[in-house]
């Protein structure tokens, strides 16, 4: 082996690397160089001689794209674009005896796709030697053969051909024979051994000869075989067969043992010399793996496996000889008729996963290649997709397909598809084969966070801890990885002036919302909340949802207490005359709770009294009213000490004191200095003597501007200052209004409040019912002033509440007494609205 690679080295050298290259008319190019070129060696720059770009190989992945499973002999290099030898190229392993031996293949390349045929045609050098079919050639010729007698004699074979084929034989010298060569009808060269001496059995019985064989190579190389002539008697007639040719058609795939023909010869000789046996004579190494014959009746067999795609026809001769050496020759040809044995075969060229989702239809994804090695309509190879998935095959060059997309991909719906093809031939009956490629879609970021619920509702109790939650909103992205991971974060908006990140904040990952501060139902009863979803995709998508947080009360607040005031250390007295009966109203305790519902739902109740029993309190009015009727023994001075309780769970009360002085003459009104708290100090007491005597001086003042104002209004009939409880309703002025009660007030009042007994005629009246609103926690009745700008703290309620105060006055004092017990009454009522 070493041998014929030096030899082949040597020769291509001889060469000078002998390598053609030739465009065709169809944009291929074939070149011709000698086989047994080393690895790596250079056959010719495939890019140039094609037009292609050299920069451009590697990046359309330029290749060499053989025939089926046959072996890859070259190879490209992308980088200069020349076609090397991939691997032994043994021109007689490949061709074998054909006169023409050529490799063919294709240059594929994609992005597009692009091929290109290429043919090498592979020059024949001198590494094979000739060779002999047997080692040793015998003869048995009879002493009685004449001179000129010629004996056929086997030829050799060499693998090369032309001129690297035998080309001449050489006899070893010898005094008895020659050497003949002579060509056939078919212009074979044949060799026959020539009796130019007649033999003397007597005197020599074997003659032994060397007979060499020399091909026309450059060196030549020789084979040879020894020749062993036994001498015997004459044998004048050699074997006759009945064709010249022998021709048979054969199956592929026929079974082993199966019959193929039988060869003939006759011989004129009789007995011995008559009997004919049979041989091969020439037949390639592959066709004697293939056929047997037999040697006694010259039947031939099939011995191994028929393939119509290794070989189509097989050529060969068969000797007929005697027994004593005279022989002839005929020729057989054996046709392979093909069958479809063989299934079409499926190659993926090119795939190209995972494809985006946002593809457009018509996208090229793949390249699949098919092929079937049979011949004919068993060639034709039919290729399609049976499965509903939106891709199907469409022809392209010669029996290559491009995979192509049909429609819209939508990863969330279907994220892996695993495409089947089947390929199936016209034979008969048809093959099919079938390869499943698994194409990825690659996701893209198409889809919004959708929140599970179209709007949220969270309550939250107030006085809640700054940090606790709220509410959990949640999204889902359908799309993939960082696509589908949702942030959540607030929309920046204010609520009610301040920035809605003061009130709630949210954790970005899971969506929870967390309160930032304490809330206060007297404060702030609810908000909105409006909350963005988006993903990480690039570029980002988001939605948004409204959260509605209801902010529910507790009983967080005490009820409060607008009248008698419980500020300051100054002291308020309600009159009650003597004459009072049971029943009649005295007072009113006026209290209100920030709260709402039922924690703002209030009751009164007495806890302590100077005489129980003597005063009773509407517990839910809050109204004190006589019980029993005042007796002589009854104290002039009264103390009631109050509780005011709302209906929360826990409940909160607030107590309150209430002074009564039972009296039917004011004269009696200095003794007031003595009604203080008994818990007041000293101090105390004595800031109530020179309020005291404040009002004293301020009282003879007032008595004297109401005598004045009683005698300009002396015409107007009395029924207008007489109490709101006797004033018919058809005699009421036309500015007097009627007010419901509510809430805590559960009884109707009809009356009017002035600051003076002048001012019925004044516009300034509060008519709004007590209940229409809720005061504010942190507002309180400290100080009420007859100015109407001193009012404007106050809401409708207060105001309410300081007109039920006034119209206590007003009823206490004009029930039943006369017009200027009225007016100084009414000035008295005056005077402690404007006294703390």
């Amino acid at each position: 082996m070493e041998d014929r690679r030096f030899s082949a080295a040597a020769l291509t050298l001889g060469f000078c690397l002998f390598v053609v290259a030739a465009r065709s008319a169809f944009g291929d190019v074939s070149y011709s160089f000698p086989e047994e070129m080393k690895r790596g060696s250079v056959i010719g720059n495939v890019a140039k001689d094609l037009g292609l770009d050299v920069n451009r190989l590697s990046a359309r992945k330029a290749r060499i794209d053989t025939e089926g499973n046959r072996k890859r002999y070259c190879d490209i290099n992308v980088n200069t674009g020349e076609l090397t030898v991939a691997e032994r190229i043994d021109r007689e392993e490949i061709c074998g005896d054909e006169l023409q031996c050529v490799l063919k293949f294709d240059v594929m390349l994609e992005q597009p796709l692009e091929l290109h045929r290429v043919s090498l045609q592979i020059e024949d050098i001198n590494d094979n030697a000739p060779v002999f079919s047997k080692d040793l050639i015998t003869f048995e010729i009879h002493e009685s053969a004449v001179k000129g007698a010629r004996y056929r004699l086997n030829e050799a074979h060499d693998a090369d051909i032309r001129q690297n084929s035998v080309h001449g034989y050489v006899l070893q010298r010898n005094e008895h024979f020659s050497l003949a060569v002579n060509s056939n009808t078919y212009g074979r060269k044949y060799v026959e051994l020539v009796l130019d001496t007649e033999l003397d059995r007597e005197q020599e019985q074997e003659v032994k000869l060397i007979l060499t064989a020399v091909d026309g190579g450059t060196p030549p190389k020789s084979g040879t075989v020894q020749i062993l002539i036994t001498v015997l008697d004459a044998n004048d007639n050699a074997p006759v067969f009945s064709q010249s040719v022998y021709e048979v058609s054969l199956p592929e795939n026929s079974p082993l043992g199966s019959a193929l023909l039988t060869v003939s010869a006759a011989d004129a000789d009789e007995g011995a010399n008559g009997k004919v046996t049979y041989e091969f004579g020439r037949i390639s190494v592959k066709a004697k793996k293939l056929f047997s014959l037999d040697e006694g009746n010259g039947q031939m067999t099939v011995t191994g496996h028929i393939d119509f795609e290794e070989a189509s026809v097989h050529e060969m001769t068969v000797e007929g000889k005697d027994e004593f050496g005279l022989s002839s020759e005929a020729k057989v040809i054996i046709k392979i008729i093909d069958v479809n044995d063989n299934e079409p075969e499926i190659f993926l060229k090119s795939l190209h996963s995972p494809i985006p989702e946002n593809v457009s239809p018509g996208t090229e994804v793949g390249i699949v290649n098919v092929k079937d090695r049979d011949s004919e309509n068993n060639q034709k190879v039919h290729c399609s997709i049976q499965q509903s998935v939106p891709f199907k095959l469409v022809p392209s060059i010669k029996n290559y397909y491009s995979l192509v997309t049909t429609g819209e991909l939508d990863r969330e719906l279907v994220s892996d598809y695993n495409i089947t093809i089947t390929a199936s031939d016209e034979g008969s009956p048809p093959l099919s084969s079938s390869k499943t490629l698994h194409l990825s879609v690659a996701d893209v970021n198409d889809n919004p966070p959708v929140f599970e619920e179209q709007s949220y509702s969270a309550h939250v109790k107030e006085n809640n801890k700054a940090g606790s939650s709220v509410c959990r909103v949640a999204a889902r992205d359908p799309d993939w990885r960082q696509n589908g991971t949702v942030v959540y974060s607030l929309s920046p908006s204010d609520v009610s002036g301040a920035p809605v990140s003061s009130f709630v904040s949210i954790n970005g990952d899971t969506g929870v919302l967390h309160a930032v501060r304490s809330f206060d139902y007297e404060q702030l009863k609810s908000f909105k909340v409006l909350v963005l979803a988006r993903d990480n995709g690039s570029p980002p998508l988001s939605s948004n949802v409204s959260v509605s947080v209801w902010i529910s009360d507790e009983n967080d607040n005490s009820p409060q207490i607008l009248y008698p005031s419980l500020e300051g250390h100054s002291f308020m007295t309600e009159m009650v005359l003597k004459a009072a009966q049971s029943g009649s109203l005295v007072s009113k305790v006026i209290a209100v709770d920030a709260d709402s519902g039922q924690n703002a739902w209030l009751s009164y109740h007495m806890v302590k009294a100077t005489e129980p029993g003597l005063f009773t309190i509407g517990e839910h009015s809050g109204e004190i009213r006589m019980q029993l009727d005042i007796s002589e023994s009854d104290h002039m001075k009264q103390n009631l000490v109050l509780s005011v309780r709302d209906n929360g769970q826990p409940s909160l009360s607030v107590t309150c004191t209430v002074y009564l002085l039972i009296s039917d003459n004011l004269a009696e009104l200095p003794e007031l200095k003595d009604m203080s708290y008994e818990e007041s100090s000293s101090k105390l007491t004595f800031y109530l003597i020179i309020a005291l005597v404040s009002v004293s001086t301020f009282f003879l003042t007032f008595i004297i501007i109401v005598l004045a104002v009683r005698f300009c209004h002396r015409r107007k009939s009395r029924l207008l200052f007489d109490g709101a409880v006797a004033i018919p309703s058809a005699y009421l002025p036309p500015n007097y209004a009627e007010v419901e009660g509510a809430g805590t007030l559960r009884s109707s009042y009809n009356y009017d409040a002035y600051l003076t007994t002048g001012s019925r005629t004044s516009d300034f009246k509060f008519i709004t019912s007590y209940s229409d609103r809720t005061l504010p926690a942190d507002l309180t009745l400290k100080k009420t002033h007859a100015s109407v700008e001193d009012l404007k703290g106050f809401d409708s309620g207060s105001v309410s509440q300081v007109r039920d105060q006034s119209f206590l006055y007003n009823h206490i004092c004009t029930h039943g007494y006369s017009k200027n017990e009225v007016s100084i009454c009414k000035g008295y009522n005056h005077f402690l609205w404007k006294t703390e």
